[in-house]
């Protein structure tokens, strides 16, 4: 499962409109893979979670899934539109 699809698939399951999430990936230099994650300005609470801990989270999930992938220098930044 390729890195997007992958974010896609644990932000659609935890946000109240998973048809708004848009996920894209851009190769900034030759090393660097940014992951950019967009949500509904509602479903923004939901993502971030108390104190941070939700975000923290996919964060550790999707780092850990580009590990095991063989993606190195990945940066993830989630905004709402």
């Amino acid at each position: 499962m390729e890195i997007t699809e992958f974010a896609t698939y644990l932000v659609k399951n935890i946000v109240k409109n998973p048809d708004l999430v848009k996920v894209s990936a851009f190769t900034q230099d030759e090393d660097e893979t940014i992951l950019e994650i967009l949500v509904s300005n509602e479903d923004m609470g939901a993502v971030i979670g108390k104190g941070g801990k939700n975000a923290k989270a996919l964060r550790t999930i999707i780092l850990a899934h580009a590990y095991l992938n063989h993606i190195k220098n990945i940066k993830i930044n989630i905004d709402s539109f």
